[in-house]
């Protein structure tokens, strides 16, 4: 065993006994130890009730809400493929509990704690015969001790960033391992794969699946009702719908004020404002904001079909996905700031223009999107109001290039389908007793 690797496992079983004081509050650590509270229990009681050793079992990891979508694909199209197979879902961060009970999974709950003793118990209660992380998301413990069962280990959607600190330093030094023992790594892209090499990951174990993320969204999107009652209060527009989603104070700052400006100049447009959080004193502050730009603005509870306000502003969460239908542009949040881009796939599988601020490196389909004509960088007001006149006046251009944003998503389909017969494959090999 590595020496780095018996230190993190010391130091994680030494950390157990401070969790009830770690516990305490509103912040997302403490979150996250109260719901681990009693998942061993829970998975156990789970096995001893449902778990069908005559059935192979796949547990798949995601660490959160984006690499759950990752893995929710892949879920959908393996139990489309191993109906008879059995299927564990966990998580690590509280963010993702009320995502987890939209995964296809037989069972659903967090991630054990790192350590041989709670790793063994979850092993031990599950059996699985495969366990499949998403994105890069390994655990050393983890992994030691399912390849010490025979279990198949595999990393789906996995993207290593060349200026990762998993490639350098202690990180590196910790992780190898992990990542060694791996026995396939379905990467994004070639220079992902190139990069897991690294790792001690050898080349005959990496492949390319791309991401399923992409799957995931399109058919998110083909599924939208388009005559929602939520819909319906944006049909009959006179103008172009601008659907700006989780946007942050920085956006909007810069967002308003372009609006404003083609209001002025006789460019009218309706803009439906989707913040990223909603809360009361986010939604007043962009209220505030309206009214000294003398922006006439209505909230979407009060919306009434032929309603002329300019702007249209959203307080409630989980709509975005579909609001984005109306969209003839969109605007992502998280480009100004320090936040990071949000996700710019929803709009684009929409065939909608994409607009967001320059701080977009933790997005690489971001620049992808640019570089397909499907999006634009704006790094300012002024830039923006230029860009949003353009797509506005000149129908041709805002046609071609939500057509080109569309094709982007299109063109990348099938990573779901790819990593669900990297499973099948790997329960195929399974050496799990």
């Amino acid at each position: 065993m590595p020496i780095l690797e018996r230190i993190y496992g010391l130091g994680v079983a030494a950390l157990k006994p401070a969790l009830p004081l770690l516990a305490r509050g509103d912040s997302k650590l403490a979150r996250g130890i109260r719901g681990r509270r009693g998942v061993l229990e829970r998975m156990e009681a789970w096995a001893r009730e449902h778990r069908d050793p005559a059935r192979p079992l796949a547990w798949f990891h995601a660490p959160s809400v984006g690499e759950g979508h990752q893995a929710r694909a892949v879920i959908q199209a393996f139990r489309a493929r191993r109906p008879d197979a059995q299927v564990v879902y966990t998580f690590f961060s509280p963010s993702a509990e009320r995502f987890a009970a939209t995964v296809p999974a037989d069972f659903a709950d967090y991630l054990p704690l790192d350590t041989a003793a709670d790793v063994r118990r979850a092993l031990e209660a599950l059996k699985p015969d495969v366990i499949a992380f998403s994105k890069y998301d390994v655990w050393p413990v983890l992994t030691r001790e399912a390849a010490a069962r025979g279990v198949r280990l595999l990393l789906l959607s996995a993207t290593l960033p060349a200026a990762s600190g998993r490639l350098r330093g202690p990180s590196r030094a910790l992780l190898a391992a992990a990542y060694g023992r791996l026995d396939a790594v379905g990467a994004i892209s070639a220079e992902d794969a190139e990069r897991f090499g690294q790792l001690g990951v050898a080349a005959e174990r990496r492949s390319v699946m791309g991401d399923a993320r992409f799957d995931q969204v399109w058919g998110r999107v083909e599924s939208v009702d388009r005559g929602s009652a939520l819909l319906a209060q944006f049909a009959g527009a006179d103008r172009p719908t601008l659907v700006a989603g989780s946007t942050w104070p920085e956006d909007e700052r810069h967002l308003l004020a372009a609006v404003r400006s083609l209001a002025l100049k006789g460019r009218g447009v309706r803009l439906v404002l989707v913040p990223h959080e909603p809360t009361p004193e986010h939604v007043r502050q962009a209220q505030r904001r309206m009214t000294e730009l003398g922006l006439g603005w209505t909230m979407i509870s009060e919306l009434r079909p032929g309603d002329a306000k300019p702007v249209v502003l959203v307080d409630r969460v989980g709509v975005l996905g579909e609001l984005y239908a109306v969209a003839d542009v969109a605007w992502v949040g998280g480009g100004f700031g320090g936040a990071g881009l949000h996700s710019v796939l929803e709009p684009a599988a929409f065939g909608a223009p994409v607009l967001f601020g320059p701080r977009h490196a933790n997005a690489r389909e971001a620049g992808e999107l640019v570089a397909a004509g499907g999006a634009f960088e704006v790094a300012s007001a002024q830039d923006a109001e230029r860009v949003l006149a353009g797509l506005l006046d000149v129908y041709e251009m805002r046609t071609r290039a939500g057509n080109a944003a569309r094709a982007y998503v299109h063109a990348r389909l099938g990573a779901a389908e790819r990593g669900a017969e990297m499973v099948e494959r790997a329960l195929g090999q399974t050496k799990a007793t």
